[in-house]
């Protein structure tokens, strides 16, 4: 619950970013013109601060990729076939890690059953042992 409850926020959070204030109608402004009251800050930079705020870690890339790979794969191999899935997974499961989430292992087993494969709490604590040696170490 309070992943989908931080994801939820996190949305939010984007959709005002992205939206922005529309209350600024300046003398200036013609008829039929569409003013943009955005923030001018690019959204990749917005999207990486509000991932940060909710435990998301940056999506990994070479050697630290393939380290979060084979611990998800060392659990089911049929969990790397899609290997954006899985990091995407992986990124979100750190935010459940971070988050102090009540059954941890059970989330994870939530969150990696996919594409036919389900997993058990069990396996959910493979994982994150997994993650907790890579992507997402204790801090």
């Amino acid at each position: 619950m309070r992943i989908r409850t931080t994801t939820a926020a996190v949305a939010a959070l984007l959709a005002v970013t992205v939206v922005g204030c529309s209350g600024d109608k300046g003398s200036d402004s013609k008829a039929g013109a569409i003013k943009s009251t955005a923030p001018k800050t690019s959204s990749a930079a917005d999207n990486s601060v509000a991932a940060k705020d909710a435990g998301i870690p940056p999506e990994p890339t070479g050697a630290e990729r393939s380290a979060v790979l084979e611990a998800i794969h060392d659990v089911n191999g049929n969990l790397t076939h899609d290997e954006d899935k899985a990091i995407d997974a992986a990124r979100n499961q750190c935010s459940a890690l971070e988050g102090g989430a009540t059954n941890p292992d059970h989330v994870a087993a939530q969150r990696f059953s996919y594409d036919g494969v389900t997993l058990t709490d069990d396996d959910g604590s493979h994982i994150n042992f997994g993650l907790r040696r890579t992507l997402c170490p204790e801090s």
